[in-house]
């Protein structure tokens, strides 16, 4: 006499059967965790003068009337951009409208009482001594801010050469590594290359000039340096 197992028992020993060879093949197919894998990192840095001047100029307006106050700021405006226009030239000296502004000024009860305005004239580039030579001739703004910084071209130069310099460091450092754990090199898997530029702060107003008197004489200015970092960060497997 032949005994059967029934229909049920079968249907789940064939399900086991089929889930631990599903589970043996994941497992024979799973990657090898990677072996003697080191995290590094290096840096380098290079202090390079400023060479990009921007100066911003501005003025400020009130009155009962918007549309004479936003006249009176277009007035000023216009006489600061034909002192400005006389020594634009591209790369050298730049020249740009920055905010227009005009809002109006409400009493305790919430009443308009006024209304007050302001404008922006941007001058930038490398000739340096040109745009200080024009805050002098520049009276119908006063200087609101002055910063020196790194230009594109000077920057992306930097960038370049410091992190040419940072990968060398990482390669030797990883070299070294290897050697030291007694293996002949290494094969690198990941890596990151970033830069920052350390920005410098602006210089601080004249006083003269922040109360609303003119010029009399160019803004005297004084680039200093700007220190350009690259790092590279990553890791590699000695082999």
């Amino acid at each position: 006499m032949t005994l059967q197992a029934p229909r049920s028992l079968i249907r789940t020993l064939t399900a086991a059967v089929a889930t631990g060879g599903a589970f043996a093949a994941a497992q024979a197919q799973a990657p090898a965790v990677p072996q003697n894998v080191v995290s590094l990192s290096a840096t380098a840095s290079v202090e390079v003068n400023k060479d990009w001047l921007t100066v911003v100029f501005a003025t400020q307006r009130d009155g009962a009337d918007a549309a004479a106050v936003q006249a009176q700021l277009r007035q000023a405006l216009d006489i600061a951009l034909v002192e400005a226009r006389k020594v634009a030239a591209p790369g050298q000296v730049e020249v740009q409208t920055g905010q227009f502004s005009l809002y109006p000024r409400y009493s305790s009860k919430g009443g308009i009482t006024g209304w007050q305005g302001g404008t922006e004239l941007i001058v930038q580039g490398r000739d340096t001594q040109t745009i200080s030579q024009l805050t002098s001739r520049i009276a119908s703004l006063t200087i609101a801010r002055v910063g020196f910084s790194l230009s594109r071209e000077a920057r992306e130069k930097i960038e370049g050469e410091v992190s040419a310099e940072a990968i060398s460091r990482f390669r030797s450092r990883a070299d070294a590594v290897a050697k030291q754990f007694g293996f002949g090199g290494y094969v690198v898997r990941e890596v990151q290359v970033s830069s920052d530029q350390g920005q410098g702060q602006p210089l601080p107003m004249l006083r003269a000039q922040a109360m609303g008197a003119p010029a009399d004489a160019s803004l005297p200015v004084e680039a200093g340096k700007a220190t350009v970092t690259a790092t590279v960060s990553g890791s590699v497997q000695m082999k």
